[in-house]
């Protein structure tokens, strides 16, 4: 993702989601603020979707306080999502409004179509993509032979390494229903540490838990503590084995420094990979939550958005114990995408502006991280959302995995977002979480 949009997570936010203010999802960015100008766009069909060959017309307003801005120029350029546009133009608005011929695509995809509108000297950007045949869209990354005995080797690893948990109970965050504690997690290889907050319902009983897998990023964590009030377990982890309480400047620090770009650290090795101890350490987490005498034995979730709507995946396919996921815009998707003339996951690793990591070794190596190989194993049903406007997770990549999963499987389709939800996106993964966890009375509560 882009340094300012993933990395430093400024607009990164926690949510309130159902009506009870229950709070659970930490992934999702923040809508983009209001202005007084809005630039809309959007494709002719209602369903923002195309059989191949097929034409798509944009239609193109400029408002502002609700009426069409008359006497407006705009620029635009269409073409396949992440990709050089094919066409460049520039048009005058003279009542305010437009039709922009699009043109097609002849292989299931998406075109894309961004317009940017200059109004009392100030340019305003907006964007709309159509979608054709999205659920045609077939993988680009093949899954290497040995991808289940990999990983079936490296959980067997992990297993062997002592968890050796640490709880440090934080009473500045203890609420009077929950009991709030930074943990720490041995995993990967002696030493080696994974860091989150658990907070936990003080009265006794049998709970379920959900695991929070976080954004890309670096940043401290502040605890789901109003879902825990409810009656389930959380634990959000980090995954840089550091611990998650510290000032927030230290941890920008460390996305400038050493962490810069660790997406791509090690590559030219397969074992050596960073996701690899990221990947085990998120089954780790759950091996301390189902270790846990509240836990109810039964009921583990998993959920996050964007890398973490990629761990959701990755974690459920890897661990049977998860009972269910959702996920949201999930990065890490068909990441080879780009060598073959379409657009690839989060963190675009093998883009146009990356050809250092184009290695047939890289290559290679990144198929046993790539998440569509992992949503072709998923067992546990899954809940899924995202926009067609996402240029940080492409839909080209999503679809490309989403279609490749065969347990059950929903997906909450909201057209015209882009790297980030709207509170109906949230309230419905939300809530359909916490009916599979046996929890669907919690925001009635």
């Amino acid at each position: 993702m882009h340094k300012s949009i993933e990395m430093t997570f400024k607009t990164c936010r926690i949510l309130f989601l159902l009506p009870a203010c229950l709070l659970i999802f930490f992934h999702s960015h923040a809508q983009p603020s209001e202005q007084i100008v809005k630039l809309v766009v959007s494709p002719d069909h209602q369903d923002w979707t195309y059989e191949p060959g097929e034409k798509v017309k944009f239609e193109v307003s400029v408002f502002q306080y609700g009426h069409l801005v008359k006497n407006t120029g705009i620029r635009y350029e269409v073409g396949p999502e992440k990709m050089p546009p094919v066409k460049k133009d520039s048009v005058f608005l003279a009542g305010g409004k437009a039709t922009l011929d699009g043109g097609t695509l002849k292989t299931p995809g998406f075109l894309r179509c961004i317009v940017v509108a200059v109004v009392n000297g100030k340019e305003y950007r907006g964007l709309a993509t159509a979608g054709f045949s999205p659920a045609s869209i077939q993988p680009t990354v093949a899954m290497p032979e040995d991808f289940q005995q990999f990983w079936d080797k490296a959980k067997a690893d992990n297993a062997g390494i002592p968890m050796d948990a640490r709880m440090t109970l934080l009473p500045d965050r203890c609420t009077g229903a929950v009991n709030v504690y930074q943990v720490n997690l041995q995993n990967y290889k002696p030493g080696a540490r994974l860091y989150g907050i658990l907070c936990v319902p003080k009265k006794e009983g049998k709970y379920p838990a959900v695991l929070e897998v976080p954004g890309a990023g670096v940043r401290p964590y502040s605890g789901d503590i109003k879902l825990a009030e409810k009656g389930v377990i959380t634990l959000q982890i980090g995954i840089h084995g550091v611990p998650v309480i510290m000032d927030r400047q230290v941890y920008d620090d460390m996305s400038a420094g050493w962490l810069n770009a660790y997406w791509t650290y090690n590559m030219e090795d397969k074992d050596q990979y960073y996701f690899k101890r990221v990947y085990l350490g998120c089954v780790r987490a759950n091996d301390f939550l189902v270790s846990l005498p509240q836990y109810d034995g039964t009921n583990l979730g998993v959920t996050g958005g964007s890398q973490g709507g990629a761990l959701s995946i990755v974690t459920a396919s890897l661990d049977p114990r998860v009972k269910c996921l959702a996920a949201f815009y999930p990065a890490l998707c068909d990441m080879t995408g780009y060598l073959h003339g379409r657009a690839g996951g989060w963190p675009h690793i093998f883009d146009q502006n990356n050809p250092q990591h184009r290695s047939d070794n890289e290559i290679a190596n990144m198929a046993y991280f790539d998440v569509l190989n992992f949503a072709k194993l998923l067992k546990a049903p899954g809940m899924y959302s995202w926009g067609y406007n996402d240029e940080v997770c492409p839909p080209t990549s999503t679809f490309a995995a989403y279609n490749q999963i065969t347990a059950p499987k929903s997906l909450f389709l909201s057209l015209e977002t882009g790297h980030w939800s709207f509170p109906e996106q949230n309230e419905k993964l939300t809530g359909w979480l916490l009916q599979q966890l046996g929890k669907e009375q919690l925001g009635k509560e």
